[in-house]
């Protein structure tokens, strides 16, 4: 670039450039993204089934609370 050459503002310098290549890198990285969060959750799948111990049936139920104790004054 020259001495001659007109300055470049602020406001150019930070703008971006559209186009399709930025397309591009946001499909391709959102479809990265969603690939890598499958991917982990199927290579987990077998341990999340095992967490729920009860396999959904209800909890039993607790043992009903004691009366309370009775005060005196």
């Amino acid at each position: 670039m020259t001495e001659t050459s007109r300055p470049i503002t602020a406001t150019r310098a930070r703008q971006a450039i559209r186009g399709t290549g930025l397309i591009w890198v946001l499909v391709v990285s959102t479809f990265l993204a969603a690939a890598g969060l499958f991917a982990a959750w199927m290579w987990r799948a077998p341990q999340l089934a095992h967490a729920n111990s009860d396999n959904g049936h209800p909890a039993a139920s607790a043992p009903a609370a004691p009366a309370p104790a009775r005060q005196t004054p």
